[in-house]
């Protein structure tokens, strides 16, 4: 009796981190924000994890760690910044329609991603379709974020090791923003942001429609729906490519960041992407098996609970997200960092 008391126990413990109201409203609100959540992720892990992992790599020019170090900052910040003004009202605006689709869609588009589900916010379909919607706002975002990045490396450098590099004679003066950095101009700081409240969010809830309310569009999520686990992972991936391409492409005709860093920083980026897409792939489809289980099992406990849809969708988002981010800022960092110091030949290494 005693041990069928302690199993009994540890069922119920186990059965209790499936329904646990935190676990729950964690996931609920990962779902509703998912562009924030992969980005707030990454603002804590490029401006902590990362620059910790690269300053621990040994055997590397310091030079090259400050400039990785200041890399990896200020594209999480950029990151971060550039995605929460293009994903706040995004994300508002699904909100606003899962609250009154007839507002904002027509009567066949609304029947059409229904389906058999019970409401148009449970669909299969619609979620598919909203998810790309707020996920596709770090795709949308990833050309002005390599832009912003190589500009304010210079700037950030010339801010950390201030002691130790020799800034641009021209640093300091105000010309100097206006000249290399467009965006940073004597207005800059006074510049007003739009308020995401209101018209602003009514307005892209009525884009937004419109897309869904496009019949290829509706043709072509019914197509895609079924494989709606794997949204998160394959956007991640497809954002990666392009920032790290347009970084690239930026950091070579950059002036201000000194031509004899430019390889190791160029090839810092391009192996820590390959890798990580390479290993987080991988690692994704195996971790995948154990979560469809996981979600099984969830979905039963959960079944009467009307948001067991958003809680699923969080789910989906948080596996690749965590893969992702643990594989490219904490494991991946000090060997890109060491490989990409070995093709800097512009110095000779002491014995």
């Amino acid at each position: 009796m005693r041990i069928s008391s302690q199993y009994s126990n540890k069922s119920s413990s186990f059965r209790g981190l499936y329904n646990n109201k935190i676990l729950l409203k964690g996931l609920e609100k990962i779902s509703e924000h998912s562009t924030s959540f992969i980005a707030g992720t990454t603002l804590v892990m490029a401006t902590g994890i990362r620059p910790l992992a690269i300053n621990l790599t040994p055997n590397v020019k310091k030079e090259n760690k400050e400039y990785a170090t200041t890399n990896s900052i200020a594209s999480g910040i950029i990151k971060f910044g550039l995605v929460e003004a293009v994903a706040i009202p995004v994300e508002k605006a699904v909100k606003q329609i899962d609250k009154n689709p007839e507002k904002y869609l027509n009567k066949k588009t609304i029947k059409t991603l229904k389906g058999s589900a019970k409401t148009l916010a449970e669909s299969r379909n619609y979620k598919f379709a909203t998810q790309i919607m707020k996920l596709s706002t770090g795709l949308l975002t990833a050309i002005p974020k390599a832009i912003l990045t190589v500009s304010l490396i210079p700037v950030f450098m010339s801010i950390f090791y201030r002691n130790k590099q020799k800034t641009n004679k021209n640093f300091g003066n105000e010309n100097f923003y206006n000249e290399y950095n467009p965006i940073f101009t004597k207005d800059f700081g006074t510049t007003k942001c739009p308020s995401f409240k209101g018209l602003i969010t009514n307005q892209t809830a009525k884009e937004l429609g419109k897309i869904l309310n496009n019949s290829t569009i509706q043709n072509t999520v019914k197509k895609l729906s079924n494989n709606d686990t794997n949204i998160a992972r394959n956007i991640s991936i497809a954002t990666d490519i392009l920032l790290t391409t347009s970084f690239v492409h930026q950091t070579k005709k950059n002036k201000e960041i000194k031509e004899e860093r430019k390889n190791a920083l160029i090839w810092n980026n391009v192996i820590s992407t390959a890798l990580s897409i390479l290993s987080g792939f991988s690692i994704d489809k195996l971790v995948q098996k154990g979560t469809e289980k996981f979600i099984k099992k969830f979905a039963e406990i959960n079944k009467n609970d009307p948001k067991l849809h958003k809680y699923i969708e969080g789910i989906n988002i948080l596996r690749p997200t965590l893969i992702f981010a643990g594989i490219y800022y904490m494991l991946l960092p000090m060997i890109s960092t060491y490989i990409a110091d070995k093709t800097d030949v512009s110095e000779k290494k002491e014995k």
